[in-house]
This record gives structure tokens, sequence and C-alpha cells, in this order.
């Protein structure tokens, strides 16, 4: 018989809860703890779990006394040492948590030495790439129908800390997961910057990967609206380019490709959690089974992770920021002592709301 593992979940919000269940619904899996500082919310998702999990606030002495299998936290971008620490001492064995990986290099580094001085694995939380009109994209990219390819590109009209990480997992992905070089940003606008999210309002740059390919990214006020789309936090398009054509998908509004071996196509899709994370969480079954490494494995998200804050050291310093990073820094401080105090300007009304100009 295959082994169930034990999970504890830390935080019983939106997201939280979506892992959350997922788990209990895996058979390979059995959560046996959910934690949250809002005791409120931790009664009603346990008994929305049917009841078989301990309940708590305090996530590191729970984790030390029920020593989950899997330690998956689903918190403020600020607490993500706090709990890799918490899930590491209470002998997890693998370590979930959402993206982004950290708020700082410094944090990243921080965080990536303790997960390897443990022998832990871990998973963060792209899991759109579950979604079939994602893997559309990826099935055309590497088929060869694009030829040679030379660029990828994400844009999202979401901020920085919620939507970058996103864009760049993904593009990376479709190009084959080339490692970075070197990466230049520009950023505009204080707004987001005390947001629980914090980030500059807007945020655009290019990235050099191996082999020749640019990337191109952007994410707040100034990203292109999506007009196909009516989620404003489905606004979001990735793609990938090369000698043969091009593929894209649109978070919420399905893909499309033009190549020359094959012509139009294009078909439907929209970002779906009932759907992505059921295989997310199978996906770490079979990691800790040892028979497969999880896609939105930690090496591959702090990799990203690296890129984005290149970028944001980049927007705050000026000038071109060499990959991987061989320094730790405090890019949330940069940024803060170096975006100019001036509005920012929207690319499209339907971003005005959300940046209040």
């Amino acid at each position: 018989m295959s082994q169930v593992y034990t999970v504890m979940v830390v935080g019983a919000g939106k997201r939280g809860m979506h892992h959350a269940a997922a788990f209990a619904a895996n058979p390979r899996f059995r959560v046996t703890g959910l934690c949250d500082i809002d005791a409120a919310r931790v009664e009603a998702g346990v008994a929305k779990l049917g009841g078989g999990a301990r309940g708590g606030s305090d996530a590191a002495a729970m984790a030390r006394d029920l020593r989950p299998d899997v330690f998956c936290f689903c918190t403020m971008p600020h607490l993500r040492l706090p709990m890799i620490e918490a899930g590491l001492a209470g002998g997890a064995k693998l370590i979930a948590f959402e993206k982004p990986v950290a708020l700082t290099s410094a944090e990243l580094f921080r965080v990536r030495g303790a997960l390897a001085a443990a022998g832990v694995k871990a998973v963060v939380s792209h899991q759109h790439r579950y979604g079939p009109h994602y893997r559309a994209v990826k099935e055309i990219a590497a088929s060869g129908a694009l030829g040679r390819i030379h660029t990828v590109y994400g844009t999202a009209t979401g901020w920085m800390t919620h939507m970058l990480s996103h864009m760049i997992d993904y593009a990376r992905w479709y190009a084959g997961e080339p490692a970075a070089q070197w990466a230049m940003a520009q950023a505009a606008g204080r707004g987001k910057l005390a947001d629980n999210h914090p980030s500059p309002d807007y945020i655009a740059g290019v990235v050099q990967f191996a082999g020749g390919i640019r990337g191109v990214f952007e994410a707040g006020a100034g990203a292109p609206d999506q007009p196909e789309v009516a989620k404003w936090w489905g606004k979001n398009r990735i793609g990938v380019q090369g000698t043969g054509g091009f593929a894209e998908v649109l978070t919420n509004g399905g893909w499309r490709a033009l190549t020359r071996r094959d012509g139009w196509r294009e078909g439907p899709g929209a970002m779906n959690y009932d759907a992505d994370m059921p295989p997310y969480v199978q996906d770490m079954a079979d990691w800790l089974d040892g028979t497969a490494v999880h896609p939105c494995n930690f090496d591959g998200a702090a990799a990203g992770a690296e890129i984005m804050l290149a970028m944001q050291r980049s927007a705050a310093q000026g000038g071109q920021v060499a990959l991987p990073l061989e320094a730790p820094a405090d890019e949330q401080a940069l940024l803060k002592a170096a975006v100019a105090e001036r509005k920012v300007l929207v690319s499209d009304p339907v971003n005005a709301k959300e940046y209040g100009v």
C-alpha cells in the first residue's frame, strides 16, 4: 500500500483552504493540523475538512508537536523565512508555500541555505502551469514548431509581488528553463510599496538568457490591458516567439499560436484552482515517493526569484545586474529609497482604479 503522508497547513484563508481541501481530497495525504492566528477561521476550516485536523494558532509549536511530513504555508510574503524555519524544526520532508519565494535576496539566500542544509524538498505555488491553456503553449514550444526560440515575455496588470514571479516562471518554462545572465529594469510609482505585497506600482525590464534568448517582463500600472479578458487579475499574457512562429496564453482568456508548420490555432482556458490544485498536490506525493521531481520545485522558483530581484536592483541602482546574484541585498529598501514620488502613469483606464490615479 502507498504511504499516506501527513500534512499541516498554516493559513486558513482562501489560498490556505484551497491547499487544505486539495490535500484532504487526495488519498495519499491526511491533514492533521490547520493553523491561523484567526481562531474563527481555524474553527470553520477544521469543520470544512471533516473535523479530523487539530486546530491552533502557533505554527512553530504545532509543527514540533505534529511532526508533519508536509508543512504547507499560505501566509503574507514577509513571513517566508520564519515559516520555513518552523517547518524544518518540525521535521517536514517537504515544505510547500506560496510565491514569491522571498522579498529580498538576503532572505532568499537564507531560505535556500536552510533548505539545502536540511536536505528538505520544497515546492512553490506556481500552479497555473497545470491549466490546459498553459500546457497547450508549452506543448507547442516543446514540439519544435516555433523553430529557434529567441524571445519570451510576460505582462500582468497586477503588481510585482503578486504577479511577476508567475510571468517569469512560465516564460522560462516555455523556453526550456534557460539560465539568466543579466537583467535591467525601471520602476515607477510608490503607492504599492506600502501594500502587504510590497511593490513599485510598475516595473518593466529585459532579461538576457543563455542561448541568445531575450526576456521582456512588466507588471503593474503601465502593463497593457488585455481587452479579451474581463477579470482584472486575469489580464496576464505570457508567450514565446521563435523563427517559426509564436504561441501565448492569457490567464483568463485561452491560448493562441501561429506557426509556419501548423498555421493559426487557438483554444479556451481560464485559471481554475479546483482543476489546477489536484495535480499540483499529487505531484508532491510523487516527489516524496521518489518517482518524479515536482514541476514547481524550489530550485526553478528560486532561479526566477533571482531574476525578479535583479530587476528590482537595476530599477533602484541603474544599469545591468549580473546573474546569478553573488551577494545578498535588501531590494525592498533599495526600491523605497530610489523610486521617485511622481504618480505612476497608467497604460489604460482599466488600471487607474487599482493604482489610485
